[in-house]
């Protein structure tokens, strides 16, 4: 092994007495980088060779390389690279194959070689690594796509990424995205071809040695790739996604259509084919403005294109009546109101449009539980407040067992202070009964802290305790003690304290509160903390060592604390706690005693 070690650093020594002769590095400097480069070879020269010698070493090599680059520019000296870059070049290539041939499933260092070989321009080493990669990876069609476009746009060649492509769908015959790229590369190469032969017809220059292809040139290839894939993929959304890619090029009109009447005749009940074909009316039909254009001409023609896309859309609600075809058509209202305008008179078209969008879904029974919500807050800005309540009663009716649509309808109430916000209350309790009913009381206990009496609020933090699930009333009673603590003060607090203790389960943060409230109070009794911690100690005792240390750190620093305690209390933590949590105290324990924590 040291021979060998011996051998590769004698190898550098070439390179490294360049960089010296050149005025690239210091003698100081080669020096340093041979060490390092001796500590780095014997890391990966090791019989249990580890992942991150590797790449710790070829990050070294790149640095070294971005180095000698700055300097470079620095005194502006740009011969020799054949004996210093080159030699680098070469042994990071070496390092990045032996990493690979090691650990062959990481696909992150097949990219990062695919990476530092763009960085360096090596084309040639490229080629290899996406050819040993995609045999060693040719179930990952993102591989596939990213070695096909760099043969496309960086090698120009049409021919590679085509073969590359009709290999990959060998393996993935039924992988939408590569039959869209595929189709995207022979729409960029035609319109490539198309360009060159314009230029060469500018130039006046004989095309018969050029043997421009019609077919290519018409985006024939394109036209064979989508009705392939089209016979294999099912789903509107790939016709959708390849029309998309055809749009981008303006001599694809007769692929365009072919695609949109497939998409109309294969997928007439998909409610996306009607979304697409609704929104299509935004971009057609409207005349190149011009100067002359006044702000009233652009009003009403957005309106006109906006009215033609709400024709589409009621006929597609009335040809597929189902809630996604509501909801598309519900998005697209609440997206043209949300856009920015200057006519108060759009916006109000536009507010009226899907305020009666919202209505019509509602009637039918189709408007989805989760745009209620949108509904209500689009009438609460709009001061229809009246619409407002109708609305989330009719919400709540439909959508009796959820819970977000009582709260909805109730913060609706108190929004607009309402009469009937504890009626409210109790039908809702009524129709969900006690499982999830946390959000229900915590809103109506935080309400009636706000309107109600101090007994009224009492009264209703003692009923949620019996009507909320054990794991709710939890959160419940925390809730209550802090309540107790701000409105009745210390000696109330602790009575309540008291009740609660009487009833499990509870909480750390139930715990912890207590002992802060008693922390906070001129006369704090070291004898009511023991009460609180040993009280906490009896729920939580196997399971939290910091209430341990925390109790102990008391008796230290009380006034009225016993440090002759803190022996007893880490005798018990040892024989509660469960598992590594007894090393974890024993650690705290020792920082504690020698005054580190």
């Amino acid at each position: 092994m040291a021979e060998r070690i011996e051998q590769r650093l004698e190898d550098r020594v070439p390179e490294l007495e360049q960089l010296e002769r050149v005025g690239l590095f210091t003698r100081k400097e080669i020096k340093a980088v041979l060490k390092r480069a001796s500590a780095l070879e014997y890391k990966i020269q090791r019989r249990a060779l580890r992942k991150e010698d590797f790449i710790n070493y070829i990050q070294y090599e790149i640095n070294l390389l971005e180095l000698i680059k700055k300097r470079r520019a620095r005194i502006g000296y740009s011969f020799k690279k054949e004996e210093i870059e080159n030699s680098i070049l070469h042994r990071v290539h070496s390092l990045f194959k032996r990493a690979i041939g090691k650990w062959k499933d990481d696909v992150q260092l097949w990219l990062s070689h695919v990476a530092f070989c763009k960085q360096w321009n090596a084309k040639h080493q490229l080629s290899k690594v996406f050819s040993s990669m995609l045999a060693i990876h040719p179930n990952k069609p993102a591989l596939w796509i990213m070695a096909a476009k760099w043969e496309m746009e960086t090698r120009l060649s049409s021919e590679s990424a085509r073969h590359l492509f009709l290999r990959a769908l060998r393996f993935h015959p039924e992988c939408a995205k590569l039959y869209q790229e595929y189709f995207r590369m022979e729409l960029m190469n035609a319109e490539k071809q198309r360009k060159e032969k314009k230029e060469f017809e500018r130039a006046k220059m004989d095309l018969g040695e050029f043997n421009y292809s019609e077919e290519i040139l018409n985006g024939e290839m394109a036209r064979i790739i989508y009705r392939d894939a089209a016979q294999k993929i099912k789903g509107v959304e790939f016709h959708l996604a390849v029309l998309s890619i055809a749009k981008l090029f303006d001599f694809t009109q007769d692929l365009q259509k072919e695609i949109l009447e497939s998409l109309q005749t294969k997928f007439a009940d998909d409610p996306l084919t009607w979304d697409y074909m609704a929104r299509r009316e935004l971009e057609l039909g409207s005349p190149q403005s011009t100067e002359h254009t006044t702000k009233q001409m652009k009003v009403s023609e957005m309106t006109q294109r906006e009215e033609r896309c709400s024709a589409v859309f009621e006929e597609a609600v009335r040809a597929v009546p189902t809630e996604d075809m509501w909801k598309y058509y519900i998005t697209f209202c609440l997206e043209r109101y949300n856009r920015k305008t200057n006519s108060d008179g759009l916006k109000q078209k536009r507010l009226e449009r899907t305020l009666s969008v919202f209505s019509k879904a509602h009637e039918s029974s189709l408007l989805p539980e989760a745009l209620y919500k949108q509904w209500l807050q689009l009438l609460l800005e709009s001061n229809l407040f009246e619409k407002a309540v109708e609305v989330a009663e009719a919400a709540t009716k439909r959508f009796s067992l959820s819970v977000e649509m009582w709260q909805i309808r109730l913060q609706v109430l108190i929004q607009l202070k309402s009469d009937d916000v504890t009626q409210c209350f109790e039908e809702a309790i009524k129709h969900i009964k006690s499982k999830g009913t946390l959000p229900l009381w915590t809103l109506w206990v935080e309400w009636s802290e706000g309107t109600k009496s101090k007994e009224d609020t009492e009264t209703l933090y003692q009923r949620s305790l019996s009507a909320t699930t054990h794991a709710e009333s939890v959160t419940m009673k925390e809730k209550y003690l802090d309540w107790t603590y701000r409105n009745g003060g210390y000696k109330k607090v602790r009575r309540v304290f008291n009740s609660l203790c009487e009833n499990r389960p509870f909480s750390l943060d139930f715990f912890r509160k207590m002992i802060q409230i008693e922390k906070e109070q001129k006369s704090c009794k070291m004898l009511h903390l023991r009460e609180y911690y040993e009280r906490a100690l009896r729920e939580f005792g196997s399971t939290d060592s910091d209430l341990w240390l925390d109790y102990i750190k008391e008796e230290l620093s009380h006034p009225q604390g016993k440090p002759e305690n803190c022996g007893s209390i880490h005798w018990r933590a040892m024989k509660m706690l469960q598992g590594d949590l007894v090393e974890d105290f024993v650690s705290k324990y020792t920082l504690l005693q020698t005054g580190h924590l």
